[in-house]
């Protein structure tokens, strides 16, 4: 693959700051999709909550049947 089409690949990549549930650490979390992000220290998996700021949860087992459920159709 080539550099540019690697550079327009990862621009595209939705990421942001901030602070893991599970690991405490502030960090870079990486969207899965939408609202679903992965942390970059510990790979733990959290869901964005916004209500007046931006929280980053541990998901339910509602959240991870729907993570599971749309990686199979995407």
């Amino acid at each position: 693959m080539s550099n540019k089409k690697l550079k327009r690949l990862f621009t595209n990549i939705d990421t942001v700051n901030g602070i893991c549930e599970s690991c405490q650490e502030e960090t870079i979390l990486v969207a899965i999709v939408s609202s679903f992000y992965k942390c970059c220290s510990c790979g733990f998996e959290v869901k964005q909550h916004i209500n007046g700021r931006i929280r980053y949860l541990t998901l339910d087992e509602d959240d991870k049947q729907w993570l599971l459920d749309n990686r199979e159709n995407g």
